[in-house]
């Protein structure tokens, strides 16, 4: 079973929760991560199917980095690296760290070894749990702002590791595709055949003048901050994901063929990449079939689309009539019809693939006026919006390398919201702002239809 832990919420809330809380969840999100990679082989552990994908050997050892190079250098007295080249091989994007190894190359670092990159990771987490024990954190309380700042990125640090267990498992599902024997990364595990889907229901959110962005109650990465005010027209937005059966009928409309419904850069992808249906999926004699991480089998019409870019996206929505959501129209709908806490498919639940949308239970009595409520707003697909990632207003980047981390990506990107079955339910809130550029497919991305308050696009 997969490993689970909570993650100490608020800014700062290491230095706020006893050291034994902190390192418990700490330890939870790294064991996590090697429990992702039990059922994978050390070759599967070391190759890169394209620039996009990393390694999963290499994502092992970029967590343990990061804490290495922000946590444990500047702060823990005495330490010492595991090897001064790893400061190179395992670097992602800091240009204020120093030199970088090519991303398109990580899949030809043969060495280390995978036995090496877990000797490394428990160099870390010994390092790691020296400091955690040290009296900084048990005199919490009395911490000054370097402690606190210290807290912060070691907070930070285990959200990061848990978006690259995301990772994890989106760039080996993108390995294992491309290899003609379809390997299984696990038994099949979840349930196929034909679901009863809810029918699709328009619910309507009035105008309205909303907040954005994290409240302050719990960790919120800098892309998140500071929270503002906007002004969202009326709108409808889709009660549920859009199915595999719904896509089909866009396929069979040739909406692959059709250049009226494509932004002219994704009709540029279509026809150079050809394609003609999400990423996994392939014709077959008996009808469309795609690869899982469970291997390879029919396509479910219950089950929501998946793998699609921006541009397949908003075709899809063009061709209905209908549009994406911004991301302020997803996040006002989430917090006015989404009753219940952040629950639903994710990789907690270890099924590693979207689920058919289960109808809302009927509600009891003392509920009756409460609102309808969102359907697969949490988990199963990351949900494209309209909205490019941009700063919010007032936003500045922090200060140092870790202020690398979001800022610079500000450009040629789409924000996604809501997590998919492959992110961790303790890592996504109603304020999280994923991003990848529109073209991107090999993520768990799938489609949220939006319209006007008046039913127009």
């Amino acid at each position: 079973m997969p490993v689970t832990s909570a993650l100490p919420l608020g800014a700062g809330a290491a230095r706020k929760a006893s050291s034994a809380v902190t390192a418990a969840a700490y330890r939870g999100i790294r064991a996590q991560s090697e429990f992702l990679c039990q059922p994978l082989s050390a070759e599967d552990c070391a190759v890169q199917s394209m620039a996009d994908a990393s390694p999963a050997k290499w994502h092992l050892a970029h967590t343990s980095w990061f804490y290495e190079t922000f946590v444990l250098e500047p702060s823990l007295p005495g330490y010492r690296s595991f090897h001064p080249q790893f400061k190179v091989l395992f670097n992602s994007y800091y240009n204020a760290v120093g030199d970088k190894h090519p991303r398109p190359e990580r899949g030809l670092l043969s060495r280390p070894a995978l036995s090496e990159v877990i000797a490394y990771r428990r160099h870390v987490d010994a390092a790691m749990d020296r400091l955690l024990q040290s009296q900084w954190v048990q005199s919490a309380e009395d911490a000054g702002a370097r402690d606190a700042a210290l807290c912060a990125l070691i907070e930070l640090g285990m959200h990061h590791e848990q978006q690259h267990q995301e990772l994890i498992l989106t760039d080996i599902k993108h390995l294992l595709s491309r290899n003609p024997l379809r390997p299984v990364y696990r038994a099949p595990a979840m349930k196929t055949g034909a679901a009863s889907v809810p029918a699709l229901e328009w619910l309507a959110c009035p105008e309205r003048i909303a907040l954005a962005g994290s409240d302050g109650n719990g960790f919120a990465f800098d892309n998140e901050l500071p929270r503002h005010r906007v002004f969202v027209h009326g709108f409808q937005i889709a009660s549920r994901l859009v199915t595999n059966g719904e896509y089909l009928a866009f396929i069979e409309n040739g909406g692959y063929r059709r250049p009226e419904l494509w932004m002219s850069e994704g009709w540029d992808r279509v026809r150079a990449q050809r394609w003609q249906a999400p990423l996994y999926w392939e014709p077959g004699g008996q009808g469309w079939r795609q690869f899982t991480l469970d291997g390879q089998r029919a396509v479910d019409p219950a089950e929501p689309v998946c793998h699609v870019s921006w541009f397949e996206a908003d075709a899809y929505a063009r061709w209905t009539g209908a549009r994406l959501p911004s991301e302020f129209e997803w996040e006002t709908a989430v917090s006015e019809l989404e009753n219940d806490p952040v629950q639903g498919n994710f990789s907690d639940d270890a099924r590693y693939h979207p689920a058919p949308a289960v109808p809302a239970a009927p509600a009891v009595p003392a509920r009756t006026s409460l609102p309808p409520r969102l359907l697969q707003a949490w988990g199963d697909c990351w949900e494209w919006t309209s909205s490019a990632y941009s700063p919010y207003p007032g936003f500045s980047v922090t200060a140092g390398a870790v202020g690398e981390y979001n800022g610079k990506f500000m450009s040629n990107q789409y924000v996604l919201r809501g997590g998919s079955c492959a992110t961790p339910r303790s890592h996504i809130r109603a304020s999280y702002r994923n991003f990848f550029p529109s073209a991107a497919r090999w993520q768990f991305s799938g489609i949220r239809l939006a319209r006007d308050q008046d039913g127009a696009r």
